[in-house]
């Protein structure tokens, strides 16, 4: 009988590896974007910086391990067969959750989502428990669930998104008013103090508060909770002493000293809080086995209480979970996607947008203008003159070619984040909640930027947006892992065959997703977009667009003759492929033209005809891809809604049209692939013929029409498909003389 929970304990420890590696690139967000937006320390020193707090982290997440076993049921409740069941279904719905998540780049919290799968997994088990014992009811679910803990750390869980946002925006707003945006201009004495104090608080709440959820808090209690107020006076004093020397001295920004410091106890704060979500379950289910297995019971029989007591955890897993933990850090380019979408919210400047607006962000920044309008009026104004002051944003002065290295936000804002989610979440550890870090440092964060006014007009409601929806994916994240886990707890007390076939699921679910976020990063890589910091003579601007226009040609050739062959079999399924990949191209193109304001400003003064060609290129590429998008478009909505087919000879004339246009673009992608500019004379000859081609066809239909055509919804799609062909060769003809036009400055500078 133990044979396989046996099998089963070693799939929990495979599963506990593979969430560590998930949960870990998800969650490093957490405690990297300050450090990694404000550039304040290398990428490397980073690194190492957060694998050290890690480590130690691991070390005093012992304490929280007690929310795996009876945090969420009462153990007593359940046998031992039970409590495999739920653990192996919570694992089993965590890993895939999470890799969903990291696959879409969206942080989600690896809390939440244990706290409710158990809780699904237990309703679940207990449910078929009642439904097999005649003598319960339903009213007896809460006497299996520990509804009070359970509620307690929901409740916490939310009440921290508001806690994190208002405390992050009111410290900001009272930093950034103390230290303005020239932080080196203030006087010494004032970085010293803020720097006593952060870096007193961070050391006090992480280290000492921390340490209560460890087993060697008991040898050290009498001397912190006998000495509060001396530990604090004396480290806010020596911390700020060391602050002033290294500024006065040695001249060194205390602020990288507090981003330092402030990765470092995050990362341990993120470890020891978060560990038990991704290797509690396994070891609480190692736990459960030793127990049951020394018993003489059988699995049906023996009852769970003993996972009520408190268990010593082994160090030495947790620091092999620490290794797994950093490893990953190092390692994962799920982790990169992942901490760019939070830093992309959260940064000072303008740029690329990866959310767009909806209804409820263009509400939330009416709103706001709206209070700020109200202010304006019943505040003094001599009040409003001295916040705006501290508000006003220096002018760097950098190299164009330097532009887009400055960083996302500052180190003083970086600091409040570090400082302030640090507190909450050690707080929270050293009380044994499972505080959502991903909650706590993504409002913190959130809270500080809308302080700082990184949101204005241009960014608002984009920026919305954005938190709407990671605060959407939270709330899907609960509901989608009760849910799951309930499923998957089924079915295994169904079958227990049902587990090899799950992790078999799992596994395949894991590989795929790897493979798409694989492929949709080589597209990133493979996108030749024109560098905007860099390009800053016409020479340059050519030699790079050249690449770009050569992959769109290639596309648009494709594309075109899918939706021609596609329309000729009246291919629904296809025809909807095909228009993914036309909305594709446009995106990547409006994409370019939102950057044509950074563009310009990244140009010399001398460098006018470049901005200029930029522009037209642009406009170019966009009428290009509009006209394979109109038809591409209509072509799928006629076959949508179920209209006739096209005519033989129409599909025939629709393919020597496209034979001749697939021939014209292979000899553009040629071109700028070679750089062979002097070839564009020819290919504006073709053209000519092309065009004539175009206008036969028209021709015919407006003949087929007078004696043959009938069907009205047939010559509405054939006219728009020739009519947007015609449009798409003149807007590709209008960039070949562009290029024609301004390739004699282009070798002029070569010479």
């Amino acid at each position: 009988m133990g044979d396989p929970f046996i099998l089963m304990l070693v799939a929990l420890a495979i599963l506990a590896i593979v969430d560590l590696v998930v949960g870990v690139s998800n969650d490093a967000v957490n405690f990297l974007n300050s450090a990694i937006g404000s550039k304040a320390i290398s990428i490397r020193n980073i690194m190492i910086i957060a694998s050290i707090g890690v480590f130690m982290g691991a070390i005093t997440s012992s304490g929280m391990m007690e929310v795996a076993r009876k945090g969420i049921f009462n153990p007593g409740m359940f046998v031992f067969q039970d409590i495999m069941f739920i653990f192996m279904a919570v694992m089993i719905t965590d890993i895939l959750l999470l890799d969903v998540f990291n696959t879409l780049g969206m942080p989600t919290s690896t809390t939440v989502s244990i706290v409710f799968e158990l809780l699904g997994a237990a309703v679940a088990i207990s449910l078929i428990k009642i439904s097999q014992n005649d003598a319960e009811s339903i009213n007896a679910i809460w006497n299996y669930i520990n509804y009070e803990k359970a509620s307690l750390i929901i409740f916490g869980i939310l009440l921290s998104v508001v806690v994190a946002f208002s405390i992050g925006a009111l410290v900001q707003f009272i930093s950034r008013l103390i230290f303005s945006f020239n932080f080196e201009k203030r006087p010494s004495y004032i970085n010293a103090l803020f720097g006593g104090f952060a870096i007193t608080a961070i050391t006090y709440f992480i280290i000492m508060k921390g340490m209560k959820g460890t087993p060697y808090y008991k040898d050290v209690k009498h001397l912190i909770e006998d000495n509060t107020l001396l530990i604090v006076a004396g480290s806010f004093a020596l911390w700020t002493i060391i602050s002033q020397l290294l500024t006065k001295i040695f001249k060194l920004n205390v602020l990288k000293l507090i981003i330092g410091i402030g990765t470092f106890s995050l990362a341990m704060a993120f470890s020891g809080n978060d560990l038990v979500n991704f290797v509690g379950v396994p070891i609480a289910a190692w736990n459960s086995y030793q127990a049951w297995s020394v018993s003489g019971e059988a699995a049906t029989t023996f009852s769970m209480g003993i996972l009520a007591k408190k268990v010593p955890s082994n160090i030495w897993l947790l620091l092999v979970a620490g290794a797994i933990m950093v490893i990953t850090l190092w390692t994962s380019s799920k982790a990169r996607n992942v901490i760019k979408t939070g830093i992309d919210l959260s940064r000072q400047g303008e740029g690329h947008e990866k959310f767009n607006p909806n209804s409820l962000s263009r509400i939330v920044v009416r709103a706001s203008m709206g209070i700020n309008t109200i202010l304006s009026y019943v505040l003094p104004q001599k009040t409003l003159a001295f916040v705006d002051s501290k508000f006003q944003k220096p002018i760097i002065k950098l190299p164009k070619d330097k532009t887009y290295e400055m960083p996302a936000f500052d180190m003083i804002r970086a600091s409040v984040n570090l400082i302030v989610a640090g507190i909450l979440i050690s707080i929270a550890t050293s009380l044994k909640l499972p505080l959502s870090t991903t909650y706590v440092t993504f409002m913190v964060a959130m809270g500080t930027s809308l302080a700082d006014r990184a949101w204005g007009r241009e960014s608002a409601v984009y920026r919305v947006a954005g938190v709407i929806n990671v605060i959407g994916g939270w709330f899907l994240t609960a509901i989608t892992a009760f849910l799951a886990a309930a499923l998957v707890a089924y079915l295994i007390s169904w079958d227990m065959m049902m587990v090899p076939i799950l992790l078999v699921l799992v596994t395949f679910l894991i590989i795929r997703n790897t493979f798409i976020h694989r492929r949709k990063s080589k597209e990133v890589k493979k996108q030749e977009y024109i560098e905007r910091a860099e390009q800053i003579t016409i020479n340059g601007v050519i030699e790079e667009s050249a690449d770009h226009i050569s992959e769109v040609a290639q596309r648009v050739n494709k594309l075109y003759t899918n939706v021609v062959n596609d329309l000729a079999n009246h291919d629904l399924n296809k025809l909807r492929k095909t228009d993914k990949h036309v909305r594709k191209l446009n995106d990547e193109i409006d994409g370019l033209k939102d950057g044509v304001f950074y563009f310009i400003k990244s140009l010399d003064e001398t460098s006018v005809q470049a901005s200029r060609f930029y522009i037209l290129v642009l406009g170019y590429l966009q009428d290009v891809a509009q006209s394979i998008s109109y038809i591409s478009r209509a072509s799928f909505k006629h076959v949508n809604n179920n209209h006739k087919n096209l005519k033989k000879g129409q599909i025939k004339d629709l393919k020597a049209i496209d034979n001749q246009l697939s021939d014209l673009l292979s000899k553009i992608s040629t071109v700028f692939e070679n750089r062979s500019f002097n070839d564009l004379e020819t290919i504006l000859v073709e053209k000519q013929e092309l065009l004539k081609d175009v206008s036969i066809s028209i021709e015919k239909q407006v003949t087929r029409i007078r004696k043959e055509e009938s069907s009205p919804k047939n010559t509405t799609l054939y006219f728009s498909i020739l009519l947007e062909t015609q449009d798409l060769i003149s807007a590709l003809m209008s960039l070949l003389q562009t290029y024609q036009e301004f390739h004699p400055i282009n070798n002029e500078s070569n010479n």
